[in-house]
């Protein structure tokens, strides 16, 4: 029988799935230069693919946990979550630390 992945192994595939697709990273680093917000319009004008398209990539960045979206009247609000990304960012720097010794290579 598998083992069952921990929460916290849910939150690195969901986010690492996320980043992966080039429009969604788009999508992250315009929110956080827009000070963190922006409308489903707004992020829809960014790129020349149909609205389904967009509201997909949304939804895997939601689900994801990256972006928080509330709704405001008719509109839709869409707010980046640095947690996730933090989470990411602590995992990746396990890979930049020089604190980890080579292991010896084996003769033969």
């Amino acid at each position: 029988m598998a083992a069952r992945a921990s929460p916290r192994q849910d939150t690195y595939e969901k986010v690492f799935s996320a980043l992966a697709h080039p429009a969604r990273r788009q999508i992250l680093i315009t929110l956080n230069m827009e000070g963190g917000s922006l409308t489903a319009g707004e992020i829809a004008s960014l790129f020349e693919h149909a609205w389904p398209t967009t509201t997909r990539h949304l939804q895997a960045l939601a689900e994801a946990g990256l972006v928080e979206q509330e709704r405001q009247g008719r509109r839709q609000i869409y707010r980046l979550e640095r947690k996730p990304l933090e989470i990411a960012r602590q995992w990746l720097a396990t890979f930049a630390s020089s604190e980890h010794p080579r292991p010896a290579r084996r003769k033969t």
